[in-house]
């Protein structure tokens, strides 16, 4: 129960010039938060309102699986991350204090295994799930999108303890369940995706996603069966090349100047699908070679599983001492001292073209199965728009979207390594089976505002909105509006309903309608002069603009049942 009169509520008229997106540009304007420096923002007193709505919706929905609330140090000793290896997988986004071993935590399973592992002893402490609402830190190269992707935010990361796979199968669906219900009363559209586990590790993970045209993320969806992956792990029905009849003698060609696929296809009278794409990479230091059909761009994440490790590309000057040639003429024919993988596309495919390993040649024939040692065939390509789903042929849709939340199982990756075990029944030493749930709290917040507002401002939900009702009284100069309104005002308070009281004068009534568009509670409550003369005020629902006219001694009765139903 606030009064505007005295309520810090900063709002503005203009939208600020480093706002690209709508939720950035109204969170701002609507007095939520304040940039401090880049991706660090500060709470006011609204904005914090709705931050505590979507906590406790977590919570309330954490504590029904049974889930127990931590509060853990984001100041971590940086051996805790080491023994993980993680402070190189997490590289620059890490944050290290300057002469000090330690870290400014991005994410908390090495503080919750070490916890376990201190404490659980056995099987009879199993399961357990752990759970905390934390600031976290991670040092974004460029912040952007305004809270979507902060140098500091704040993340519901939870943590599943259990005997085995099949028992952390149990914990990982209660959380899937979980999130679907949290993000249902968070008032989201989402949808849910099979996502690479990155830098977290483990056997398997998921996002949870809400489709925006400003998302970072990209992903594959079938409108038809519902199948939905992010790009870094999405596949399709696209048919392998396959055997064309006959399989000619491979035979050198002079290619000069030609570099490009296009051009190679041009050049040689070939189609692009024919081209054997090399790529060189490292893995631990040795060369790879990543053969490619044509344009297909080689998806990396699917690489790092496909291999099992994290590859970076060769640089452009070192390819000519590995290969003998520049990168535009280089092959699998002939390469000695190369790991070579291929694209599932090229499984057994002959009739190829690829580079020579002589700059301005290629070799034109080339037979896989005769040609070229393939240690292995990899779904290894990013999937496009419009190829056939992996589930029922119905073609795909790429989208952008932005990752509202990710689950993962991580299996015994952090346990193992930190030696966090129990004894089982028979008293035989065993590692904990974990899993790892993280929502970005922040992000809910944002994505709710992307889905649900116009022109005039945001349009909030009751399930997390700041206030119920927004009273407006149109002239505080007016004592029969401004009594009216004090009247009412007290009224809601004390039927416990959560009101925001424009109760400024010298205002003109536009602003105040301006403001309380802006501002976007679900109902607003204006009492004027014009309507109290026939014993009215009006209500006016902000998501569709519909008034209605109520008489002074039925509004609480009304907004109750309103907000009932």
């Amino acid at each position: 129960m606030v009064r505007l009169s005295t309520y810090f509520l900063p709002t503005l008229k203009e939208n600020p010039t480093d706002a690209t997106m709508a939720s950035h540009r109204l969170m701002v304007r609507a007095g939520l938060i304040r940039t401090l420096g880049a991706g660090i923002y500060s709470w006011l007193p609204m904005g914090w309102r709705v931050m505590k709505n979507v906590m406790q919706i977590i919570r309330e929905e954490m504590d029904a699986i049974g889930a127990q609330e931590f509060q853990l140090p984001a100041l971590n000793p940086i051996e805790i991350w080491e023994q993980t290896g993680r402070v190189e997988a997490f590289g620059d986004t890490l944050f290290h204090l300057k002469n000090r071993p330690l870290v400014l935590a991005p994410t908390h399973e090495e503080v919750f295994t070490t916890i376990a592992k201190d404490n659980i002893k056995s099987y009879r402490d199993l399961p357990q799930i752990w759970y905390q609402i934390q600031t976290k830190f991670r040092n974004e190269p460029r912040p952007r999108s305004g809270v979507i992707r902060g140098r500091q935010f704040f993340m519901k990361d939870s943590y599943t303890f259990d005997r085995s796979f099949e028992d952390l199968d149990k914990s990982y669906l209660a959380h899937r369940e979980a999130y679907k219900k949290i993000y249902r009363r968070s008032g989201l559209k989402f949808f849910i995706v099979g996502a690479s586990s990155g830098a977290m590790g483990g056997t398997g993970s998921q996002e949870f996603m809400v489709e925006s045209p400003d998302g970072e993320d990209t992903c594959a969806l079938c409108d038809s069966c519902g199948y939905a992956a992010n790009l870094e792990v999405a596949s399709s029905t696209l048919k392998p090349l396959g055997r064309l009849d006959g399989s000619k003698p491979i035979e050198e060609i002079h290619t000069p100047n030609i570099k490009t696929i296009d051009q190679v296809a041009e050049f040689l009278r070939v189609s692009t699908e024919r081209l054997a794409k090399s790529l060189v990479y490292r893995v631990d230091g040795a060369p790879v070679l990543i053969l490619m059909s044509g344009n297909d761009q080689l998806n990396e994440a699917k690489l790092t599983t496909a291999l099992g490790k994290t590859a970076v590309p060769m640089e452009p000057e070192e390819l000519a001492r590995y290969t003998g040639a520049n990168a535009g003429s280089i092959g699998p024919v002939g390469l000695k001292n190369f790991r070579i993988i291929a694209d599932k596309r090229l499984e057994g495919a002959n009739e190829l073209t690829s580079g020579a390993n002589k700059d301005d040649y290629h070799i034109v024939h080339v037979d896989l199965n005769r040609d070229a040692k393939i240690e292995g065939y990899y779904d290894l390509r990013t999937i496009e728009s419009g190829e056939p789903c992996p589930n029922c042929s119905t073609l795909l849709r790429i989208v952008n979207a932005i990752e509202i939340g990710h689950i993962f199982k991580l299996g015994t990756r952090y346990s193992g390594s930190m030696h966090a075990n129990y004894l089982d029944e028979a008293g035989v030493e065993k590692p904990i089976v974990m899993g790892s749930y993280g929502i970005g709290v922040e992000r809910i917040i944002a994505c709710h505002i992307e889905q649900n507002h116009d022109d005039n401002g945001i349009i909030w939900d009751k399930c997390i909105a700041p206030f119920d009702i927004h009273l407006v009284s149109v002239n505080m100069d007016n004592k029969e509006v401004r009594d009216t309104a004090e009247r009412l005002f007290g009224e809601f308070s004390e039927a416990g309903i959560e009101v925001l009281y424009d109760d400024r004068q010298g205002v003109s009534p536009g602003f105040k309608f301006k403001d309380a568009d802006l501002l976007g509670m679900p109902l607003q409550v204006i009492v004027g002069d014009r309507n109290l003369k026939n014993g009215n005020v009006e209500l006016k629902f902000r998501r569709n603009g519909e008034r209605k006219l109520v008489a002074v001694a039925e509004v609480l009765g009304e907004i109750r049942n309103l907000l009932k139903n």
